[in-house]
């Protein structure tokens, strides 16, 4: 493996407090120097010019549907972890809610051994909470485990009992694993493809109440506080739920949270015309619940930002609104639709950084999100000055499905380095 010189660029490693010009050394797929008096020989070594780019940590997304196995239709492992490479993401979680169900270790080695495969960009998984997630029995955590699962989880599918969930928490907690929540209360949120609202009712769709989301959490913390497991509170979209979170961190219970992009920057008022490209759950929401969602991101209530990719095949969006399946193909705009929040909020650039990269990594328990000498290469090389608007013909993704087609970004990837190797170079 040749080593590589990465030159003169805007180092941004929020791990280790770095914010400036610097030189990183790549041997044997491991970052041996970093060197701020950018001074590192080049002699004989492959050099990827950094000159006006950003270098940070790859990205690191806690959650995205790629589909395989089981809805090879929508994409595949090797399409997606491709759309990933081409978006600065270096490490993808994949939850537990395909056919087959992530409930014994042989899944878990099927979608390692694809994404192996694809060699470009690294795959961790969720496994199943309840076998075949149906909220009974538990899975065999222990095995999946050890199979490789960095966390368990039930996706959407509610644990109906609460005494079985008490148990899945406890059980998981035992063995020190984390455990992952899509909150919903499957009752109030029945056949709802829009907020709750107005708009909703102008436009006849069944409403889903803010109510679902924050009856679920307010249910999983209690648990939580009872049983002592580490969780991480996925995708959360109202303003209540930012509260509640707060003050479940104020009484230090062991829980992160996360939001998805596309919550930061749509609202239910983008469903107006039914555009079902922004039929997504849980629900977009108010104005107000969006400006909560980024000025939690910005004070860190909001650990993580996720793509919450799931793509689609072109069918699953031509019916009416409240017909399609939810859902938007996310990864590639992922960083220019976080970056945006720079013009947006306070949030300073290393802190957000820590949102994409350094703290999903930490949530997910993995050695990512950070250029330390002797870290592994995961490395994303971004301009912050390209103009450009997303096409269908400049997507990768296997899904089109999105609403961010026409949009204006400044935020480009140039170069992305897996374990120190290219899986992606901007031409």
């Amino acid at each position: 493996m040749k080593t590589i010189v990465i030159k003169n660029g805007h180092v941004i490693d929020p791990a280790n407090g770095r914010d400036g010009r610097a030189d990183i050394l790549i041997e044997k797929g491991l970052i041996t120097a970093v060197d701020d008096s950018c001074s590192i020989d080049t002699a004989d070594h492959k050099v990827i010019d950094a000159e006006g780019l950003n270098v940070i940590p790859g990205l690191v997304d806690c959650c995205a549907r790629l589909r395989e196995p089981g809805l090879e239709q929508k994409a595949r492992i090797k399409s997606e972890t491709t759309a990933a490479a081409k978006s600065g993401i270096t490490t993808l979680c994949c939850p537990p809610d395909t056919d087959p169900v992530v409930d014994e270790p042989a899944v878990v080695e099927l979608i390692h051994q694809k994404a192996a495969s694809a060699g470009k960009s690294h795959v961790v998984v969720l496994g199943a909470l309840t076998q075949g997630l149906d909220g009974e029995q538990l899975s065999e955590m222990y095995a999946l485990q050890k199979a490789g699962c960095v966390g368990l989880g039930n996706a959407r599918r509610p644990v109906a009992n609460t005494a079985i969930q008490k148990r899945a928490y406890a059980y998981a907690a035992t063995f020190d694993i984390p455990v992952f929540i899509e909150p919903t209360d499957p009752w109030l949120s029945q056949q709802g493809c829009a907020h709750q609202g107005k708009i909703a009712s102008r436009l006849g769709l069944k409403g889903i109440p803010v109510s679902a989301e924050t009856i679920a959490i307010a249910q999983a913390l209690e648990l939580i506080a009872e049983t002592g497991v580490r969780a991480h509170i996925g995708r959360i979209s109202s303003a209540r739920a930012v509260e509640m979170i707060a003050r479940a961190k104020h009484e230090h219970l062991p829980v992160t949270a996360d939001v998805s992009a596309h919550q930061l920057h749509l609202t239910e008022h983008d469903i107006s015309n039914f555009n079902s490209d922004c039929h997504v759950i849980p629900p977009l929401r108010t104005q107000r619940d969006m400006e909560a969602l980024r000025q939690a991101v910005a004070d860190g209530t909001i650990d993580a930002i996720s793509s919450d990719h799931q793509p689609h095949d072109f069918d699953a969006k031509q019916s009416p609104f409240a017909g399609t399946e939810p859902g938007i193909s996310a990864l590639e705009t992922y960083l220019p639709l976080c970056m945006r929040l720079q013009e947006l909020t306070s949030v300073r650039l290393p802190e957000l950084i820590t949102r994409m990269s350094t703290s999903p990594a930490s949530i997910l328990g993995i050695e990512a999100g950070t250029l330390s000498v002797g870290a592994v290469a995961d490395i994303c090389i971004y301009s912050d000055d390209d103009d450009w608007q997303l096409s269908q013909d400049n997507m990768v993704s296997q899904g089109r499905n999105t609403p961010f087609y026409g949009w204006n970004f400044n935020h480009r990837v140039r170069h992305t380095l897996v374990r120190g190797k290219h899986s992606y170079i901007y031409k």
